[in-house]
């Protein structure tokens, strides 16, 4: 699974090179450039606040996946600074009891985080949570 890490090195997925990870994004449909404005466009809204002043809590380890980013993406779900200080508070949290794979519950959504590698695998809005089932997860942190 490729993972795009939205607070370190913006642009790399697992370390690929820019002319691989163009490639890449060719592979699935989506252009050089467009793949390069949506990681933009994800960095700042992770780490930028709605003044576009940098948050004090810019630098978080949390990752998203691609399939969360889209989720995000077609679903209409953002985080800002603050809720993602919140979600990396929890995944650490769930980590220092053993955690290995979480759902972490909020106001509005709900992810599903691999403790180990540290990435929100999925994220789900409000609606979504209704009449669902979450398997393969060994804790929950309600936030």
């Amino acid at each position: 699974m490729s993972t795009i890490n939205t607070f370190g090195k913006i642009g790399q997925v697992n370390g690929l090179s820019p002319e691989r990870q163009s490639g890449l994004a060719d592979a699935k449909g989506v252009k050089g450039e467009g793949f390069r404005e949506t990681l933009r466009q994800v960095r700042d809204q992770a780490v930028l606040g709605a003044d576009g002043v940098k948050g004090a809590q810019a630098e978080l380890s949390l990752k998203f996946s691609g399939h969360a980013i889209d989720r995000m993406r077609n679903r209409g779900i953002s985080y800002g600074p603050e809720a993602l200080a919140k979600l990396n508070q929890a995944v650490e949290k769930a980590a220092a009891k053993g955690a290995k794979e979480t759902l972490v519950l909020t106001d509005n959504s709900a992810l599903i985080v691999s403790v180990k590698n540290n990435t929100v695998v999925t994220v789900m809005d409000k609606g979504a949570l209704k009449d669902n089932v979450f398997t393969n997860i060994d804790s929950t942190v309600v936030i």
